[in-house]
């Protein structure tokens, strides 16, 4: 069930967040969609943002979008990396260490979402795994250290979509060569991300690590996510369902991101996220986690497999 109570009727607002001038925040996808409108609220509450994102021409544009809006004093920049590449997540990882000395929350955004036929990245990887799974489980394990640091946190935000395909892993082909479907395939990648967060959570806490690790999704939110990446039938059943009201701006689909990021108190084994209808839109507050989710045998196993694929080993 969801949880309406926990920060009142109208859920949680930008309203309770206090200035953020000493913080720097870390954000994947930060110049479009709820990745943008989560900078935006960080930097008007005077943090320091940092965007890790694929292209420089579009981040460059933002920057220059959020320089006009917050003054030329506005503290944001960006980090080129493409999620996709290992290789560009090490390489942009290495700059961020030389250059980015505090880190209080790393908010694993960036996704994509519905591929109408199976692509691989420059790794062998699925592309929606690699992206969305694989990337971001090596870029929060490269910047482990920093974050740690400064008791920061890594937020993952996920998609009611983990609930659209098989509720597991399918370890016997992860790269959906059998069987591709965008929806299933989708739904993999986003469970993969939850789990990766339910599983270091654990390991954390058998570490006695001060980092705090929370799991959101945006709700339905008018974002460029299905458009980029979705095929034309999906694209155009969005473009017809976002006119409706069951479909929220990109800002409120920020809104559980940015609470993950700085609000103190909230639980770390929950999902965060809208609590109205359908859960898609409404109130911000605790939402309804499906156990498998966090099933343990099939967490440790991925987290496994995902330490063997990336190259990487956390040491926890």
């Amino acid at each position: 069930m969801a949880d309406t109570t926990t920060f009142g009727p109208h859920g949680w607002t930008p309203e309770r967040l206090g200035p953020q001038n000493d913080k720097t925040y870390l954000i994947t996808g930060g110049n479009a969609g709820a990745g943008f409108e989560a900078t935006r609220i960080l930097l008007g509450k005077g943090a320091k943002v940092v965007m890790l994102n694929r292209s420089a021409e579009r981040s460059e544009a933002a920057v220059a979008k959020l320089k006009e809006e917050f003054g030329t004093g506005a503290d944001v920049s960006f980090v080129r990396m493409d999620l996709a590449s290992l290789d560009s997540v090490r390489t942009a990882a290495d700059e961020i260490l030389e250059t980015v000395p505090r880190i209080d929350a790393l908010i694993c955004n960036a996704a994509i979402a519905q591929v109408p036929e199976q692509k691989l990245t420059v790794d062998g990887f699925e592309s929606m795994l690699g992206t969305n799974h694989y990337g971001h489980f090596l870029v929060s394990g490269l910047l482990f250290e920093r974050i740690e640091e400064s008791n920061g946190r890594i937020v993952v935000v996920a998609s009611l979509g983990y609930k659209m395909g098989i509720r597991t892993m399918q370890f016997d082909d992860m790269n959906w060569d059998a069987n591709y479907h965008q929806n299933k395939t989708y739904a993999q990648s986003k469970l993969a991300q939850m789990m990766f967060a339910y599983e270091l959570q654990d390991r954390l806490a058998a570490a006695n690590s001060d980092v705090e690790v929370y799991v959101c999704h945006p709700g339905s939110s008018r974002t460029s996510l299905i458009t980029t990446s979705g095929n034309l039938m999906t694209r155009i059943m969005f473009k017809l369902m976002s006119m409706s009201p069951m479909v929220q701006s990109a800002e409120k689909g920020a809104y559980p991101e940015v609470m993950c990021a700085t609000e103190d108190g909230l639980e770390q084994r929950a999902l965060y996220g809208p609590t109205g209808r359908n859960e898609w839109v409404g109130p911000v507050g605790k939402g309804t986690l499906e156990p498998f989710a966090y099933d343990k045998a099939t967490t440790e196993r991925l987290w496994e497999l995902s330490e063997k694929e990336t190259g990487f080993d956390w040491k926890l």
